[in-house]
C-alpha cells in the first residue's frame, strides 16, 4: 500500500471515529436512542470495512471482501438485536 493510501485510510478512520463520538454525545431519549445505536453500529461496520479492505488488502479479492461483508452484517445485526432486546424491560 502506498503512503497516500495509508493516509486516506487513516483519515477515513479518524472521520468515522469522530462521527461515532459525536453520536454518543447526543442527549436523547426514546426511539431516537435506537436510531443513534444503529448509527454507531453502522459506523463501526464502516470502520471495520476500511481496516479489512485497506490495511489487510482484502479489496484485492472480491470473494473475501464479500464474505467479510456478509459476516460483518450478520454480526452487526445480532449486536443490534441484542441491544433491542436489552432495552425492552
Amino acid at each position: 500500500m502506498t503512503a497516500r493510501g495509508l493516509i486516506e485510510a487513516w483519515a477515513a478512520l479518524v472521520a468515522l471515529s469522530m462521527g461515532t463520538a459525536a453520536l454518543t454525545m447526543l442527549d436523547v431519549s426514546g426511539s431516537t436512542r435506537t436510531v443513534i445505536a444503529a448509527g454507531v453500529l453502522a459506523l463501526a461496520g464502516l470502520k471495520s470495512r476500511v481496516i479489512l479492505a485497506r490495511y489487510l488488502r482484502l479489496n484485492q479479492s472480491r470473494f473475501w471482501t464479500r464474505l467479510f461483508d456478509v459476516v460483518l452484517a450478520i454480526f452487526l445485526g445480532i449486536a443490534f438485536a441484542a441491544y433491542l432486546l436489552g432495552i425492552q424491560e
